[in-house]
């Protein structure tokens, strides 16, 4: 998925762990580490803005968006016209 998220990077500089971010946000650890691990789906407004509160950072310091990587071409078949 194109959009990566850093909150492992910002619970290190904060030296937070996942629990009490989970805590300090009103989340259960278990979809905190859903987010974390970059399987959720969507984020609310609200749970983003309590993680910038909780973190002291910015919307930009927890999510960034990364390209797919773009498929190598694939070779056409001997004698085939592209």
């Amino acid at each position: 998925m194109p959009i990566v998220v850093d909150i492992d990077v910002m619970l290190a500089r904060r030296k937070m762990s996942v629990g009490e971010l989970a805590e300090r946000v009103g989340i259960t650890p278990a979809n905190l580490a859903v987010l974390k691990n970059g399987r959720a789906k969507a984020v609310r407004f609200t749970t983003l803005a309590a993680l910038c509160e909780a973190l002291e950072c910015q919307p930009g310091d927890l999510l960034r968006w990364e390209p797919d990587p773009v498929p190598a071409p694939t070779t056409a078949s001997a004698g085939g016209a592209l």
